[in-house]
């Protein structure tokens, strides 16, 4: 078991900033990630087909044997993590969302400026994310008091799976989505979907040194660690770990997944599967 791989997936680059924090704090663990690029973007999708599509690519990993399994999309987390977790009871399966609201809201507690203006809280989200609610729930579970200021990003997703994360384009839509959340003044902004670590740095120049800007990835990958280690599931150190991509979308987009896909993690993605909805995945009803 303790040499079976880390699932992964997200609907498509995104989930590489997780892979890519998973790897660092877990260096001789395997990842299995599943990048549903069939189906990318998630965003303006209903929030009933992204549970659909997360049951599903969570069941083949599960097959693949995975010891666990990371739904490293904030939309599956929101939509399917319940479900999940009630259909594979002994497998570990954790979302983004908590780890990303508890890292918000710790980073909050240490930086009010004083008591009086409490806690208040941005988050840049894909438009299902925001509609869901799912990122405010999480932050007032730990936080009753807070201020939660959500903003939707549609752009965002677009522009990093072309590759233009540091591009002209990527600084425009971050001012563009920061503007309402400088007014309210908000402290710490939570980066609510995985593909926006990527645009850290411009979300970053944005708002100004005066904003910490939290990537639940870090979070999410110590989260994972603790979990591993307590269930007696974690790879021996110094293994030599192999990692495993999939991509569910045409075969046109290989090399564009691979070469960007292999900037954003740090090396080179060596080889890349395909698996197809309604033959290697769970067929779904894909809502036109």
């Amino acid at each position: 078991m303790t040499r079976k791989p880390i699932g992964v997936f997200d609907s498509g680059l995104g989930g590489l900033s997780v892979v890519a924090s998973l790897t660092r704090a877990l260096p001789s663990e395997e990842i299995l990630y599943f990048a549903d690029t069939a189906h990318v973007p998630y965003g303006e999708r209903p929030l009933s087909e992204i549970k659909d599509f997360a049951l599903g690519i969570t069941r083949y990993l599960v097959d693949r044997g995975a010891k666990m399994v990371v739904m490293a999309c904030n939309m599956s987390s929101a939509t399917a993590l319940d479900a999940a977790r009630n259909e594979f009871p002994d497998t570990p399966i954790i979302g983004v969302i908590q780890p990303g609201a508890r890292a918000a809201v710790r980073n909050a507690e240490w930086g009010m400026r004083s008591a009086e203006s409490g806690i208040r809280i941005g988050v840049l989200a894909t438009t299902g994310t925001v509609r869901s609610g799912a990122y405010g729930q999480a932050i007032l579970m730990l936080a009753p008091d807070a201020q939660i200021f959500e903003q939707a990003c549609p752009l965002f997703v677009p522009i990093v799976e072309s590759g233009k994360a540091e591009s002209v384009e990527a600084d425009q839509a971050a001012k563009q989505y920061s503007a309402r959340l400088i007014d309210e003044d908000v402290r710490v902004v939570v980066l609510g979907c995985t593909h926006y670590p990527f645009l850290k740095s411009a979300i970053e120049r944005a708002f100004g040194k005066a904003v910490v800007v939290v990537d639940p990835a870090e979070e999410t990958a110590l989260e994972a660690a603790r979990i591993l280690q307590d269930r007696g599931l974690l790879a021996e150190a110094g293994e030599n770990p192999r990692h495993a991509f999939v991509i569910s979308g045409a075969p046109e987009g290989d090399s564009r997944f691979v070469e960007i896909g292999s900037r954003f993690l740090g090396r080179r993605i060596q080889t890349l599967e395909r698996a197809l909805w309604g033959v290697d995945v769970g067929k779904v009803t894909v809502q036109k």
